[in-house]
């Protein structure tokens, strides 16, 4: 295959060439490049130069086509963009790419993207492009949306130590925007927003309740020996569906599966920790698959913290936190019919009964009625005019760092 220049939108994408290699070395010093990719590390000159060769020879091979993704103007090195074994017999191929640390936030990555999708599609007359990227790249997958891929899932990883899940999506001819067009997730949207905020650490949220400070903080492996211990007691058995022989190998599953959430921008799972930093109790956020401004919350609260009203506190601070922060509409509470417990922490976290849902949940193999309640981001928004707070009820609801 011949190797070929594109030149769009502000770039030239370029064969590589023997003289990038010092830039490439410098730019894969970068930790953001370091950890979304499997490149050595450390990334030595000779690991930048070897990089160069493979991809030439790719070119004569005809089985990939790697781009050094320049600007137009200076023909400065601004990051990389290839189509990874090229599949004549399906006529697809997978799309990778990067951006130098000191070219981001240009878009560098959305053009180059679109400018090889074009290129791709009309001269090598490829059906279908692929992108694959660990759960929790968020900035790769505003990338792909922007250039107009669909998200289509996740899948498991063959390799769990480097992630638990990839997400995989698909482009099509037809499916890439014109050049200059802001395309789908651009700047101020909901989905760049919550990238920016699930692409950072879980914060820890603030609350009180009869002058105690909590804190909302990811769980840790020293919760889950008081983690297994409240999955075992018969009041949580008894109104959830967390596994009758709950063990220490059941709460180990359950951290990994909160850091996965997290990571992929689905829930974000709390420990209630008391003033001693002790666990107290579990509450988690689960957004909605299907409505991106609907939630549902659930929460259970160690024996040893019962009574105190540590979770009603810290269900107004993370409803607070969802309306805030993850700008929802709307947040759904369900319990068993008969919970009052549960009931009775909605209630003072400001939540509005709506009625029984019959048959609604399936609790170990049987059908239950399930009593149903919400708070709205307006609820919140009418709490705060009548008392100058989150609500009397709800307590402040603060987010740290």
């Amino acid at each position: 295959m011949e190797p070929v220049e594109i030149i769009e939108a502000g770039l030239v994408l370029r064969p590589w060439r023997a003289e990038d290699a010092d830039d490439l070395h410098r730019a894969f010093q970068d930790p953001d490049i370091q950890r979304s990719t499997s490149i050595p590390r450390p990334y030595l000159p000779e690991h930048a130069r070897t990089f160069v060769a493979k991809r030439t020879q790719q070119w004569e091979e005809g089985t990939a086509a790697s781009f050094a993704v320049c600007d137009a103007s200076t023909g400065q090195l601004l990051g990389g963009c290839d189509l990874h074994t090229i599949d004549r017999t399906r006529e697809l191929s997978e799309i990778g790419y990067w951006t130098a640390p000191w070219a981001r936030g240009q878009g560098v990555a959305v053009r180059a993207v679109r400018a090889l999708a074009r290129w791709a599609f009309d001269e090598l007359k490829l059906r279908r492009l692929l992108w694959v990227a660990t759960t929790g790249n968020h900035a790769s997958r505003l990338v792909a949306l922007r250039a107009g891929f669909r998200i289509e899932g996740r899948l498991r990883r063959a390799d769990p130590r480097s992630g638990s899940y990839e997400w995989f999506g698909s482009l099509r001819p037809g499916d890439v925007p014109a050049p200059g067009a802001l395309g789908p997730a651009g700047p101020g949207t909901l989905e760049a927003h919550r990238a920016a905020v699930f692409g950072r650490p879980q914060p820890t949220l603030l609350a009180t309740t009869g002058g105690y400070e909590l804190r909302l903080r990811p769980l840790a492996e020293r919760d889950l020996d008081e983690l297994v211990v409240t999955c075992q007691d018969p009041d949580t058995l008894r109104w959830t569906t967390v596994p009758e022989a709950y063990d220490r190998s059941a709460a180990e599953s359950y951290l990994t599966s909160c850091r996965d959430w997290w990571a992929g921008g689905i829930a974000a799972c709390y420990v209630i920790a008391d003033d001693q930093d002790r666990y107290a109790g579990s509450i988690d956020l689960r957004l909605s698959p299907a409505d991106p401004l609907l939630a549902d919350v659930g929460f259970m609260t160690a024996p040893s913290a019962r009574g105190r009203g540590y979770q009603p506190a810290a269900l107004a601070a993370l409803t607070t936190w969802g309306f805030a922060v993850l700008r929802l509409a709307r947040i759904e509470w369900r319990a068993n019919v008969g919970n009052v417990a549960s009931r009775r922490v909605a209630e003072k976290a400001g939540f509005t009964m709506e009625g029984t849902a019959r048959a609604a949940l399936n609790h170990r193999g049987a059908r239950v009625d399930a009593w149903i309640g919400a708070l709205l981001a307006e609820d919140l928004a009418g709490d705060q005019q009548t008392s100058g707070t989150a609500g009397t009820d709800r307590g402040p609801g603060q987010v740290t760092a």
